[in-house]
């Protein structure tokens, strides 16, 4: 079986379901649109003083401003989809829906697991001398990996409009126990072509990242114990920050998995619309951009500081009008 069908009626969902289906991934995607705007704006800000920028704050700053992206398209088909059903089901506005929704996913996900390894290279503790030549050449190599991750997103992303999905409406579906008729909304998935692009443009930077986040929670736990061996006693700060970086990165690991496997199942339309499996699909794609930027916020020293005097100002100048 090559093709999966899908269908469900206006009446399928109700009013309940809809306003869960708008509310939770809304205020999720909104407050990953602030956090992700805040990391821009920093990395903005300081580019534009200093004129140069960090690989990794640019890296940062590229990855928010697609984040930004994705998460305003993905609230704004997410709205559209449910309050504008039969529009949204002609096959032009669907693909197109579609097709700018995973060019955005799969350079994000790019992106992310550049960032993963480039601060695995940058921090992690190995010798080996393709590891040390990696740490040498990556800060001049990483705009060519980003330049390439795009085209590669681009690639991947053209053959949707064409192979994979096909959706048309019904509109003389007989409603049980009267004479009136509904409409029926249909998505036709090929699963197959699916299967192909997703290999193309998805696995490869999972594989990329889940290698570079096992190699940096793999040495920092290494240098946890030799620190913790070497300990007097007394409270190692140092020693505590590690414990952080691995606890954070554990937990974005665990959160990349999970958007993985959402994001799977919600493209291959093997849950209906109307499920709360698919509420759920939408709801960890919406977590997993905003749960990452709220943590690079609080785990970057940089914009931690930088967020602290915001809320300073405000405070000060809340006082002032008071």
């Amino acid at each position: 079986m090559t093709r999966i069908t899908t269908g469900y009626t206006d009446n399928d969902i109700s009013e309940l379901f809809l306003l869960i289906t708008l509310i939770v991934p809304g205020i999720e995607c909104i407050t990953g649109m602030i956090g992700n705007g805040f990391i821009v704006t920093i990395n903005a800000v300081e580019w534009f003083r200093s004129k140069t920028l960090s690989t990794g704050d640019f890296i940062l700053m590229i990855l928010s401003c697609s984040r930004v992206l994705l998460q305003f398209w993905m609230m704004m088909e997410n709205t559209y989809s449910l309050l504008f059903r039969l529009s949204y089901n002609q096959n032009i506005v669907y693909k197109t829906f579609k097709i700018i929704y995973m060019f955005l996913t799969y350079s994000n996900l790019w992106f992310a697991a550049w960032l993963s390894v480039f601060y695995c290279i940058k921090i992690a503790n190995f010798t080996h001398p393709l590891f040390l030549r990696l740490r040498w050449r990556i800060t001049g190599l990483m705009p060519w990996f980003l330049s390439v991750s795009v085209l590669i997103s681009f690639c991947c992303t053209l053959p949707i409009s064409k192979n994979v999905y096909k959706v048309y409406v019904n509109n003389s579906i007989q409603v049980s126990s009267s004479n009136a008729t509904e409409k029926k909304y249909f998505t036709e998935t090929n699963v197959v072509n699916l299967a192909i692009i997703y290999n193309l443009a998805i696995f490869i930077p999972l594989i990329m990242f889940i290698c570079a986040a096992t190699i940096l929670i793999i040495s920092l736990k290494r240098h946890t114990l030799q620190m913790k061996s070497n300990a007097t006693g007394t409270r190692n700060p140092s020693m505590e920050a590690h414990m952080g970086a691995i606890k954070a990165i554990s937990f974005f690991f665990l959160l990349y998995i999970f958007n993985f496997v959402a994001l799977i199942l919600y493209m291959a339309n093997v849950l209906n619309t109307d499920s709360f499996g698919a509420t759920l699909c939408k709801i960890i794609m919406a977590a997993y951009p905003a749960g990452h930027s709220v943590f690079l916020i609080f785990g970057n020293p940089k914009i931690r500081r930088t967020l602290k005097k915001f809320q300073h100002n405000v405070k000060f100048s809340l006082k002032i009008w008071k």
